[in-house]
């Protein structure tokens, strides 16, 4: 899955944490947390990553930033290969990449001033010094539209959307190209996520910036997403064009996540099919055979139980993994 004008591309990506047991704490099992996945995100997208809790989605995208040390396969920033760069070469590299965490309670260290928590890259990369450095974290706080006198303050006083823009100034300091948004409205109110969100397009639009957007809320993921990727115990099952993803869901998987979204129109909700999944997430440490999804499928045949499925281009970049939309 790869194509020209991509900023990231995933090839076979896998993540694997291990099970210990006994006195001597050895190795037992496997988390298959991430296996085997290939994707990339185009320059000035913003690619949504949906699943369920527990899929894979924030190991995948703390994959691409390299703050795991990955079981398999391959991560390309602008055609250079993460996974073989160490120590200098990947912190210089790091400066193009960063994360805004989930938790704005805590993520910000508690015993630092907004000022300093929002300066601090600066200064690991030793960017900027003095006035040029204050002159740095005003303009970052304007940014994300705070006062740029609120820099003496701490965190426990400011509320929780005020903290996540924080979170963002923090991302922003070393001007990167590369953003991994790590469902960073699920900890807001619903009036305070409609901010953020704005927030994030519009320093998309000014700083040219490229977002993996991770989110479980499909409603917030279709509104900031350029395409979408579905992902299930570890694997990712489909992958296209927002519109396309909402208004023809072809893996049944995504069939049963749009289902559950709710509709403000009474007439429109009353009239959709609602799809029940029957039992539970399986455990990541044995996966079922075959496709992943198959043991909760309403639709699974032999083959689904017996070989894995392909991830697709059906056209118009409409990727799916399932063998019966074949």
């Amino acid at each position: 899955m790869t194509q020209d004008g991509n900023l990231i591309e995933i090839k076979n990506l896998r993540m694997f944490f291990p099970v210990l047991a006994g006195v001597m704490r050895r190795k037992v099992a496997d988390v298959r947390a991430v296996d085997d996945i290939s994707f990339y995100i185009k320059k000035g997208e913003t690619l949504g990553l949906v699943g369920e809790s527990g899929c894979g989605k924030t190991t995948t995208g703390r994959c691409i930033l390299q703050l795991y040390r990955i079981s398999g396969g391959e991560v390309y920033f602008e055609g250079t290969d993460l996974t073989k760069l160490k120590g200098e070469s990947l912190r210089r590299m790091r400066r193009n990449m960063q994360l805004i965490f989930q938790d704005p309670y805590a993520s910000l260290d508690p015993r630092m001033t907004c000022g300093d928590i929002i300066g601090e890259p600066l200064l690991v990369h030793n960017l900027v010094k003095g006035k040029e450095y204050r002159e740095q974290v005003a303009e970052l706080l304007h940014m994300v539209e705070l006062e740029p006198r609120m820099g003496v303050r701490y965190p426990h006083e400011f509320s929780g959307g005020q903290r996540q823009r924080i979170g963002i100034a923090r991302a922003l300091a070393v001007r990167p190209k590369f953003i991994v948004c790590d469902e960073p409205v699920s900890a807001l109110d619903v009036s305070i996520q409609a901010q953020i969100i704005t927030l994030l397009m519009r320093l998309r639009e000014e700083l040219n910036l490229t977002y993996l957007f991770i989110a479980h809320d499909l409603s917030v993921v279709r509104h900031i997403s350029d395409r979408v990727a579905v992902m299930y115990l570890g694997k990712i099952m489909e992958v296209t064009h927002s519109d396309e993803l909402y208004g023809n869901p072809l893996h049944p998987y995504t069939q049963a996540l749009l289902s559950a979204v709710p509709i403000p129109d009474p007439s429109v909700d009353r009239k959709r099919k609602r799809i029940l999944l029957t039992g539970d997430v399986p455990s990541p440490v044995n996966p079922p055979s075959g496709c992943h999804f198959h043991p909760r499928c309403s639709l699974a045949a032999d083959a689904c139980k017996e070989k894995e499925p392909e991830l697709k281009d059906i056209g118009n970049e409409h990727w799916v993994a399932c063998h019966r939309t074949f």
